[in-house]
Order: C-alpha cells, then structure tokens, then sequence
C-alpha cells in the first residue's frame, strides 16, 4: 500500500475513534445511576491512562532523543502553562467545550508526529497511531457528555462535528510528513509541548473527576489504559 495513503487511513481511524466514543457517551446511559456513573469514570480513567502512556512512551521519550535538556524542559513547561491558560480561558468564559479543546490540542500535534514518524521510518508510527485512537474514545466520550449537558448542543450535531474533526488528523499528519521530517528539532519542541500539555490535563480534567467511593474499577482503568501502551512498545522492540 501507498505510504501516504496509509498514513491518511491510519490518522482517519485514529480521528474517527472521536465521534465513536461520542456515540457511546450517547447510548452508553443507564437506568441505575450508579452503574452510569460508574461507567463514566473508568471511561475517564481508561482515557487517563492511555495519554499517561502516550507521553512516558512515545512523546516525552521522542523529544528527549533531539533536544538538549533546557529546551525540553522550556517546552514541558509551556505545554503545561498553555493548558492551564486554556483551562482558565474557558472558566471565565463559561464555556462547555474544555475536554474537546483539549481532545484537539491532543489529536494535532500527535498527527503532526505521526507524519513526521512516518517519513523517517520510527518504528513507534504505529504505536503512536494506536494510542491516539485509544486516547480519543474516552476523550470523545467526556467531551460528548461535557457539550450535551448544554442545551445549546444537540447529539447528532456533536457526533457529526466530531466526524468533521477526524479529518484534522490526516491534514495534520500529511503537513508533518512533508515538512517536519526535515525539521526534527521543531518536531521535537511541538512533541514535547503537547507532552507537558497532555499531562497538566490528565491531572487537572480527568484524575480528579475518576474517584468513587466504595467502588474500584474506574482507577483499573487508568491501569488497564497504560498497559495497552506499554505492551504497544514492548511488542514493537
């Protein structure tokens, strides 16, 4: 198969794990409120867990392997301070969109590497390309729970938007495969951001929301999300 065209359909299906995990935020509703809640959680967790590995294994690991230790440092920083300033941005404006503003600034810059991956033959393209669908359900998920709490947004308008969105994947990772495969310091910095980023949002949106009392399964979750990682990259070396 054509390079390219793998690269497309793989981005494609790691975007489209969005509005599926929107569809399951939409029929994934039960009568017993607690079994709900409950599912809810691990769903978080499990979304946690996978962008824990996304940065331990690939991101934070990739930027280490072309930056000095004060740029990736630098980088680390912003990524967290351009999350935090997002996340008091959509406070002040009241504005239900903060898991999907985070579920984009995720999904971008991931492609972005992916591409870039892609062109120079990283064995972790796959893997990476894995994670991002693993990371987009959940993440798709709470963003549909966090728009439909609003009357403003509708199911079917969310799930379709979310469609449109998938599609940021494959132009993300067309624009890394073409330019940051010959600019990896750049790459690297944008990697490492999303990674800082990546875990200010994991710790701020999704660990403290996953805890219930008296029931056990959602932190299993987060387990159960990294694991996939690490067997990801211990397969592949």
């Amino acid at each position: 198969m054509n390079e390219l065209l793998l690269l497309f359909l793989l981005t494609l299906g790691a975007g489209l794990a969005m509005p599926f995990g929107a569809l399951l935020g939409s029929v994934g509703r039960s009568a017993d409120r607690l079994v709900e809640k409950e599912f809810s959680h691990t769903v978080m967790a499990f979304g946690g867990g996978a962008l824990l590995s996304a940065v331990a294994l690939v991101l934070v690991p990739d930027g280490m392997d072309t930056l000095n230790p004060l740029t990736a440092a630098v980088c680390f920083l912003l990524g967290g301070l351009v999350f935090m300033g997002l996340d008091i941005l959509m406070v002040r404006s009241s504005t239900p969109a903060s898991q999907l503003a985070a579920m984009l600034l995720d999904f971008v810059p991931e492609s972005l590497a992916l591409g870039a991956a892609f062109a120079i033959g990283n064995s972790t393209a796959f893997l990476l390309a894995a994670l991002i669908a693993l990371q987009n359900i959940p993440e798709g998920f709470n963003a549909f729970r966090e728009l439909s709490s609003s009357a403003n947004f509708r199911a079917r308008t969310i799930i379709l938007s979310f469609t449109a969105m998938a599609f940021l994947g494959p132009l993300s990772a067309v624009g890394g495969y073409y330019w940051f495969s010959d600019h990896k310091t750049v790459l690297a910095m944008t990697v490492m951001t999303a990674a800082g980023g990546i875990l200010y949002s994991v710790f701020q949106d999704i660990a403290p929301k996953v805890k219930l009392e008296r029931h056990w399964g959602p932190p299993m979750g987060a387990v159960l999300g990294f694991m996939l990682g690490m067997v990801g990259e211990m397969l592949l070396n």
